[in-house]
């Protein structure tokens, strides 16, 4: 039995809710998602919230009834609240800036890493080793962080690299020296 999928997803005030043929889309404050349901799930509005049902208890209808039901519960939250992810650059001589749509960084290299920004994301760099991506779609927006992520992984022993705020990185010690 799916706990996730049973629970009705509330939704919240200045926020347009319709569904056409199991296509969602969600009108918020901060912009419009849409997102097409699969053909077993049944997505109803019934007052103030929308339910997820599900025709029959075989293994894939039950993944697919808590998937959907996140999916929608998160683009309610995304066009409305939307979402951030915070990375920090770690190293001497690191730092990143934007220029224009492009986001410049110095990450050890011979050249500078140019990424350009997707639509529908948004970046600011408070600081020289700071960047902070921000969006109303949580997937685009963790895909952005971790393809900025992936240019320099941190790496244990220094501790040099791009992370996530949030993230712990184990550190491991050097090479023995001769006694």
């Amino acid at each position: 039995m799916s706990r996730i999928g049973l629970k009705p997803i509330t939704i919240p005030a200045g926020v347009d809710v319709q569904i056409n043929d199991n296509a969602v889309t969600v009108k918020g404050p901060n912009g419009t998602l849409s997102m097409d349901a699969h053909p077993n799930m049944a997505v109803s509005v019934e007052g103030s919230e929308i339910i997820v049902k599900r025709p029959d208890d075989s293994n894939q209808n039950k993944s697919l009834h808590g998937l959907t039901r996140s999916l929608i519960a998160n683009m309610l939250t995304g066009v409305t609240e939307g979402f951030k992810k915070n990375l920090e650059v770690n190293g001497v001589g690191y730092r990143v800036q934007m220029q224009g749509d492009n986001l410049v960084m110095n990450l050890g290299f011979s050249h500078q890493v140019t990424m350009t920004v997707p639509e529908g994301i948004k970046i600011e760099c408070p600081s020289a080793n700071a960047i902070v991506i921000s969006g109303v779609d949580k997937q685009k927006v963790g895909q952005f962080a971790a393809q900025v992520r992936e240019k320099r992984p941190p790496e244990p022993y220094k501790g040099k690299g791009i992370k996530y705020a949030e993230e712990h990185i184990r550190r491991k010690e050097g090479k023995a020296g001769k006694k």
